[in-house]
């Protein structure tokens, strides 16, 4: 395939998801490479639930005996997610890291709890980057959100209101840049929306009457999709950032991002781009 990428009379839409499908496959050999080192023998061990898996489901009709339904499901140690099916065109796609891997099993297990994850660290760790490729990973649109001390309780309804009738991702960026008066607000419309999503995804409904995909939020009955997430990023420790109200601390999970893997990058970076020789020149470029 890198040889493929250096092919001159390749068109440039087709590079562009060669490059992505490398990026992918580097990750892909990766793992089975770790599953041979650590022996994995069983499809129970850790090292194999904590990988982003893909299944294809067909329910059999047993009466009928034709397939009732397909559905894409992807999992990710307890998390079960729904594929999204959104059309994203041919996208550059994020190199994935050991630190990649564990903000997404992270994310993932925040939505299985109708939770939202919270990627915390320096500027440039991949906080953003890396919310957005898993929402790609499992064909979701994610509407990234810069926060800033302006914002108020009023527009953040707004935004809530329409990802949840669209149900696509919020990530809400340097979301501590935020008056503490309004994050106190905002964690209510959050819990109000987690229950909501409760009903949702378990398909409870307190009668036959009530609509358990509509939900009353912020003075009107609005629609709710269960593939509906919220994540924040957040730069703790600068000048200027926010201590979160405990109430909305309970509404995220924490996951920490330091140090990127410069060297790794670097090598699927090059690799994609046509380079055959990648490990060492991305040894000496970092």
């Amino acid at each position: 395939m890198t040889e493929l990428v250096r092919d001159p009379q390749l068109k440039p839409l087709n590079r562009h998801v060669l490059v992505a499908l490398i990026t992918t496959d580097v990750h892909a050999r990766d793992i089975v490479d770790d599953l041979k080192k650590e022996n994995v023998q069983s499809n129970d061990e850790f090292t194999w639930k904590r990988q982003l898996r893909y299944y294809y489901n067909v329910e059999v009709d047993a009466l009928a005996g034709l397939e009732a339904t397909k559905n894409c499901e992807i999992r990710q140690v307890q998390a079960f997610l729904q594929y999204g099916h959104e059309y994203m065109g041919p996208t550059s796609r994020l190199v994935i890291t050991p630190l990649t891997d564990r903000c997404w099993i992270t994310i993932s297990m925040a939505l299985h709890i109708q939770r939202g994850a919270n990627p915390a660290g320096p500027a440039g760790t991949g906080k953003t980057e890396s919310t957005k490729d898993l929402a790609k990973a499992i064909a979701c649109l994610c509407i990234v959100f810069n926060c800033s001390d302006q914002v108020d309780y009023k527009l953040m309804a707004k935004l809530f209101s329409g990802l949840c009738a669209q149900g696509c991702w919020a990530c809400l960026d340097e979301f501590n840049r935020i008056e503490i008066e309004v994050l106190s607000v905002i964690a209510q419309q959050l819990l109000e929306i987690s229950t909501a999503l409760l009903k949702v995804r378990s398909d409870i409904a307190a009668d036959d009457t009530e609509k358990k995909d509509h939900f009353y939020f912020q003075g009107n009955t609005i629609a709710i999709k269960p593939e509906f997430g919220c994540h924040i990023t957040m730069n703790p420790g600068y000048a200027g950032r926010t201590e979160l109200p405990d109430n909305l601390k309970v509404l995220f999970r924490p996951v920490a991002m330091m140090v990127p893997s410069y060297a790794l990058i670097a090598e699927v970076m090059l690799g994609a781009e046509g380079f055959g020789n990648s490990k060492n020149l991305a040894e000496k470029m970092v």
